[in-house]
């Protein structure tokens, strides 16, 4: 099964479809609209239940994850294999933890209404600077450099990481509409992959005109049937050591290992 989410393929695509100068899908506006893909569930592995998931990712094999919810809030590390939580900070009372992601040796997480954000040693936990923004808190990734921030509408805002100030911001549409309530992100072979809340899908954005790319339907992974309505799929990781995509959802039993497959 070819992996397409590879950096590899996009510039191959981007060497058929691009003028002279452009070297990524991501800088390209779909000229039929989004593409469409699904997913085949390559393995499932435990997920604690009782996890408000907020922010996920994969460092040196390990899993790391954001838990939200007043009083229940923290970062955790994770055996992905067992789901045993082999670390965990938590968050006081007064914050209600969001987005995650992992840049050199250190943990960043946001908080929903506070505009705090924490900076974690990724080693030991411990606390290392707290960062300050306007709005609220939802997802968080980052492209090597900037972090990039969702806030629930349709505008993304990347931060320089030690100043914590806006460098430009970044309007997500689908042909034109604006795609609102974003929720957390991975920056994933070259373009930003976000969760929509509410909805089973998630949205592939060129970092450079906002334009989404491409959608996954992930409406099979856990039928809404057998979930709570707040339950919904929020989560995203990927290995780039190992090339491998996770998802998950709040309060979800499982995290899912799937490849893309083409509609």
């Amino acid at each position: 099964m070819l992996k397409t989410f590879k950096p590899r393929l996009l510039i191959a695509g981007a060497v058929l479809a691009c003028a002279v100068g452009l070297t990524v899908c991501a800088q390209l506006r779909p000229a039929a609209g989004p593409s469409i893909w699904g997913a085949r569930i390559v393995a499932s592995y435990p997920h604690d239940p009782a996890a408000f998931t907020q922010g996920l990712a994969i460092h040196a094999g390990k899993l790391y994850e954001s838990t939200g919810q007043y009083g229940h809030s923290s970062i955790r590390r994770v055996d992905l294999a067992t789901g045993e939580i082999e670390q965990i900070a938590p968050l006081s009372f007064s914050y209600f933890g969001e987005g995650l992601t992992i840049l050199g040796d250190r943990i960043y997480q946001l908080t929903w209404k506070s505009q705090v954000a924490f900076v974690y040693d990724v080693t030991s936990f411990e606390i290392i600077a707290q960062k300050s923004y306007r709005g609220e808190g939802w997802g968080l990734a980052h492209d090597g450099a900037a972090l990039i921030v969702s806030d629930g509408s349709a505008t993304l805002r990347f931060y320089e990481p030690e100043s914590f100030t806006v460098t430009r911001t970044l309007d997500v549409r689908d042909q034109g509409q604006p795609i609102d309530r974003l929720n957390e992100l991975e920056f994933i072979g070259g373009e930003i992959w976000a969760n929509v809340w509410y909805e089973d899908r998630i949205a592939r954005i060129s970092p450079v005109t906002g334009e989404v790319l491409a959608w996954i339907d992930l409406a099979d992974l856990v039928p809404r049937s057998r979930r709570s309505p707040d339950a919904v799929l929020n989560g995203i990781a990927y290995d780039r050591d190992a090339d491998r995509l996770f998802v998950t959802g709040k309060n979800w039993p499982q995290i899912f290992e799937i490849e893309l497959t083409r509609r």
